[in-house]
């Protein structure tokens, strides 16, 4: 993956629970989604972004959350970025 215009932010080491995360990931061999580094740099500014995208892809709507993942990917890939 392409490094991040904001070097700070890509080479921040979470603690807690996200930094498990990125510790796991980086032993599995799985890259790290750049949106990850961003919500782990600044974790109080984001976390209420987090629970907006999971009530929009996982509460109760007319679509499944398999639908809601499909327009995502889907956008995405218009958009020519990574999913």
């Amino acid at each position: 993956m392409k490094p991040m215009f904001l070097q700070e932010v890509e080479t921040y080491e979470p603690s807690g629970p996200r930094g498990a995360t990125f510790a796991t990931m980086r032993e599995v061999g799985v890259p790290i989604p750049q949106i990850m580094h961003l919500f782990a740099f600044k974790q109080r500014w984001t976390d209420h972004l987090s629970r907006f995208t999971q009530e929009v892809m996982r509460g109760p709507s007319c679509l499944s959350p398999g639908q809601r993942e499909l327009i995502a990917a889907l956008t995405s890939k218009l958009n020519a970025c990574p999913f």
